[in-house]
């Protein structure tokens, strides 16, 4: 069970402009409700719960859906997490959370070792959620590797092992840079 000292300290993290970009970037924005590759009907950054496909959203819908969104995120991480976060290991919860959901946060063995004190165990856990509808899929792969990047930070140097693990991983993780507090393409590398 969490300490009073621990729910505090995450109680007072909020998502940051770098993770709300991260999101963003990753999900895209779509002021259309579409079909996603899996047949999910998403609008605007990632929105499903209501989305409606062929119905168009305006900027101030789309931004009032993502605060939502993101807010539901911020909440399972602060009630599921135990142990104290940095900012850029909260971040990368919350998008990991606003994509695949807090149900699955709340099952994952990313969750069990993140709260047993296993930092760097927790972080290469987000490469094994590259799948969506059973299928690997290129944006799930480059989105965990920036999610793994974003939260390896936070982990204490002395247990930080940079090799990344594999887990059915197309593209390499050098093709993105840690550019002024957020990864970002890097336009020399190969995709």
């Amino acid at each position: 069970m969490a300490t009073v000292k621990q729910r505090v300290a995450a109680a007072a993290l909020a998502l940051s402009a770098v993770g709300a970009a991260g999101i963003i970037a990753h999900e895209g924005w779509v002021k259309v409700g579409y079909k996603d590759p899996i047949g999910v009907v998403t609008a605007c950054a990632g929105h499903t719960a209501t989305a409606k496909l062929g119905r168009v959203y305006t900027d101030a819908e789309c931004h009032a859906l993502l605060r939502q969104d993101v807010l539901e995120a911020e909440q399972a991480v602060r009630r599921l997490v135990t142990v104290r976060l940095t900012q850029s290991q909260f971040d990368a919860l919350v998008s990991f959370t606003f994509n695949v959901g807090q149900g699955n946060l709340a099952r994952s063995t990313l969750l069990r070792r993140l709260n047993a004190g296993d930092c760097v165990g927790a972080a290469n856990e987000f490469l094994r959620w590259n799948r969506a509808g059973g299928r690997v899929f290129r944006g799930l792969t480059i989105r965990r590797q920036d999610e793994r990047a974003m939260f390896i930070t936070g982990c204490p140097k002395e247990t930080k092992s940079y090799a990344v693990p594999t887990y059915n991983t197309p593209t390499p993780a050098a093709s993105y840079a840690y550019s002024r507090g957020a990864w970002v393409r890097h336009p020399e590398l190969p995709a």
